[in-house]
């Protein structure tokens, strides 16, 4: 299965936070999953961390691009597809970055590991 990973679900895996639920857990360890990371998910981390919205230590694009490495975790690029099809989506969610990770799982088939219930707005298999 192809699982992308919401930018809270990343950050909780890498960090061993326990907000991150069993069933997010075992679709991150399961071999057979295909790991993916949206670049709309690093553009959040960088607006965030830039604003002093999200506290993460010195280094962290480096620590974040190990870890992803480490775990098999492969950027999913935003292409114009996402964006063409970002345009059809219901405003359910507001969060821009949360809408193309959204536009990105039904253009690619993928399944969202993610905690944020306003994602179950949308047609999309959620892992929660």
């Amino acid at each position: 299965m192809d699982i992308l990973l919401d930018t809270q679900a990343l950050l909780w895996s890498l960090s061993g936070d326990r907000r991150l639920s069993s069933r997010g857990r075992d679709a991150w360890l399961d071999p057979t999953n295909a790991l993916f990371f949206s670049m709309a998910g690093y553009w959040e981390i960088a607006i965030k961390v830039n604003i002093g919205k999200l506290k993460l230590a010195p280094g962290w694009d480096r620590i974040i691009n190990d870890e992803m490495q480490r775990n098999g975790i492969r950027f999913l690029p935003i292409r114009a597809e996402h964006c063409n099809h970002l345009v059809s989506l219901p405003l359910h969610h507001r969060d821009p970055f949360d809408r193309m990770i959204i536009a990105q799982a039904q253009v690619e088939s993928m399944t969202v590991v993610s905690a944020d219930r306003q994602f179950s707005q949308y047609e999309i298999d959620i892992i929660w």
